[in-house]
């Protein structure tokens, strides 16, 4: 009587093992900041109750480019406020960049899937669950958040910001042959492996590398879905996009059209 009991247990414990491996944390959500303070809080706050409202495991990668407000200070008090959740942080030295916080980030996540968002609370944490739900009908390999197809949109920009988002993702889709509607974005979900894969494959920085990587992974045979989100315009702070960063696109996308 004793073996079918034993057996019985060792069932019990196999099964209990394996949903407690399928709930891993699956989700790493990657936030490079620079002098974000005043919205950190809230945007970890948000990510938290949202996905943990919907029984989704994540850990959220915080990259902080050496703010002078002392953004990561306050991250680490939200790390000792959430105590039971997964906060880390990255702390360098320097402003780097966008593309190498990403490359730092992916040197420690531990999801099979990585969502990267902006810290100033223009991407809403409430459509990464819509990006999950694609991803999952589709088994694609990117989704990206997009503002300009039928169920996107923008609230708080002016003319000119516009002006420059829908000419910057017109001379992409024109040039490079992409049907995508939104290339400039930074809102997206991928799949680890494949974010690593195609990132060490990016040259461009700043504004242009968000158009680029997309690019790469077209050119790999990546499949990518869009969702529609509404962007909305920060609360706190100043936007960092300069006439410098759309130089550097300009000149980024007449590299890639005459090499890709």
């Amino acid at each position: 009587m004793l073996k079918p009991f034993v057996f019985f247990l060792l069932f019990i414990y196999f099964i209990y093992f394996k949903i407690n491996m399928s709930q891993a944390c699956l989700y790493s959500v990657i936030i490079p900041t620079y002098n974000e303070k005043e919205n950190i809080p809230y945007v970890v706050n948000m990510i938290v109750n949202e996905l943990k409202g919907k029984d989704i495991n994540f850990e959220i990668i915080v990259v902080d480019d050496n703010s002078t407000d002392n953004t990561s200070s306050v991250y680490k008090q939200l790390q000792q406020i959430f105590n039971e959740e997964k906060l880390l942080l990255i702390e360098r030295k320097g402003k780097y960049g966008i593309g190498s916080a990403y490359m730092d980030a992916l040197k420690i996540v531990s999801g099979d899937f990585v969502v990267i968002m902006d810290a100033d609370l223009s991407h809403h944490p409430k459509y990464i669950y819509d990006f999950i739900k694609r991803q999952k009908e589709t088994n694609c390999d990117i989704v990206i958040g997009t503002r300009y197809n039928k169920k996107g949109g923008v609230s708080g920009w002016g003319f000119k910001r516009i002006l420059v988002s829908t000419v910057a993702n017109f001379l992409a889709q024109f040039l490079l042959f992409i049907k995508l509607t939104d290339l400039t974005g930074s809102f997206r979900l991928y799949k680890t492996e494949v974010l690593k894969e195609v990132i060490q494959k990016v040259d461009g920085k700043g504004y242009v590398f968000q158009m680029e990587i997309i690019v790469r992974a077209i050119k790999l045979g990546k499949i990518i879905e869009e969702v529609g989100y509404i962007f909305t315009e920060r609360l706190f702070g100043k936007s960092k996009l300069s006439p410098n960063e759309i130089y550097k696109y300009i000149l980024g996308l007449l590299k890639l059209f005459w090499t890709c």
